[in-house]
């Protein structure tokens, strides 16, 4: 075909990228995950726009379209979020709970449950989906629970339940 014929990408508008897979489980946040995502947004917002401001001072593209696929990914977080708030009286280990465990070995540690979004295992922030987060639904002060880990299971004790 002859080169007169054919489109070449002149790097005038970003490639689109493909977006980044969102999780198939409800969208459950905290209040602090769901502020979260909208002070992510509002960031990515600005971050587009100056990059778009500024587009004709950028040697790569690239840049922009990382920002306009994340910017899509937390709408999309922000339009499935479903907000769940703490009970008014704590019985049992549910979403939002931070709980504290003792393992076989006599030490504790502190785990609140958290959506997909806002998880930080280093800081003790766990997936509600997470196995130890299901290991814990439900429990109640008193209980030991099972952890299932590659390494083989864990018990922990449920010492305390607070939101």
């Amino acid at each position: 075909m002859n080169k007169a014929f054919t489109k070449e990408d002149d790097g005038s508008t970003p490639q689109r990228l493909p977006d980044l897979p969102v999780s198939d489980h409800p969208n459950l946040v905290t209040a602090r995950g769901f502020a979260q995502l909208q002070e992510r947004q509002a960031a990515l917002e600005a971050e587009v726009a100056r990059l778009r401001d500024h587009r004709d001072h950028l040697d790569d593209l690239h840049p922009l379209a990382v920002a306009e696929r994340d910017l899509r990914y937390v709408e999309a977080r922000l339009a499935s979020a479903q907000l769940i708030h703490p009970p008014d009286t704590v019985t049992h280990v549910s979403f939002g709970a931070t709980v504290t465990v003792e393992d076989e070995e006599g030490r504790t540690s502190q785990y609140t449950i958290v959506g997909e979004d806002e998880a930080d295992p280093a800081r003790g922030l766990i997936a509600a989906y997470s196995p130890l987060a299901r290991a814990l639904m439900e429990a109640q002060i008193g209980d030991i629970v099972e952890w299932p880990k590659p390494t083989g299971d864990v018990e922990l004790e449920i010492r305390d339940i607070r939101f």
